[in-house]
């Protein structure tokens, strides 16, 4: 009986005494994790948030415009659908770049979000130029490809009937 008193006694005591350890350990930790990060946030954690200088290019202009774009992506591919493509070249050519932008822009997004340049400097900015470039590449390729061949429109009627 006595062994289980002694035992119930200097439990809680050597129990506490290891918790606070591991709690100074982690703070200490923290702070040298923190100081490690000075290069990437500025400021401390009870500095306000600096919002960006409002652009036209982002914001309410953006997602109006990116609204805009998906809503008008319907009746233009019902319509590309409706005629054919090689009878109206100006509207395969706009569905072309409008499905380009349409996903250049849920592209960007998926980027921003997930690897933006604040959190991944070498490798957020990296993969946006890379977006860049290849929205580039994929224009001129549907470009060329309605200009020089059947087209967007002809080429998904063609293939959807065979």
């Amino acid at each position: 009986m006595s062994s289980s008193f002694v035992l119930r006694s200097t439990l809680p005591r050597t129990f506490a005494s290891a918790t606070g350890r591991n709690v100074l350990r982690t703070v200490l930790q923290a702070r040298r994790v923190s100081s490690d990060l000075t290069a990437i946030s500025k400021g401390t954690v009870n500095d306000p948030t600096t919002f960006p200088p409002p652009s036209k290019t982002h914001g309410s202009y953006h997602w109006a415009f990116e609204r805009l774009l998906s809503a008008a992506l319907l009746p233009m591919t019902a319509a590309a659908f409706a005629t054919s493509g090689t009878a109206y070249p100006v509207l395969d050519g706009l569905l072309g770049i409008s499905l380009v932008m349409h996903s250049h822009i849920g592209f960007d997004a998926i980027l921003v979000d997930y690897l933006h340049y604040r959190k991944f400097p070498t490798l957020g900015p990296l993969t946006t130029w890379t977006l860049r470039a290849t929205t580039v590449g994929v224009l001129v390729g549907v470009y060329q490809f309605n200009t020089n061949d059947i087209g967007l429109t002809e080429l998904i009627t063609k293939v959807w009937t065979a």
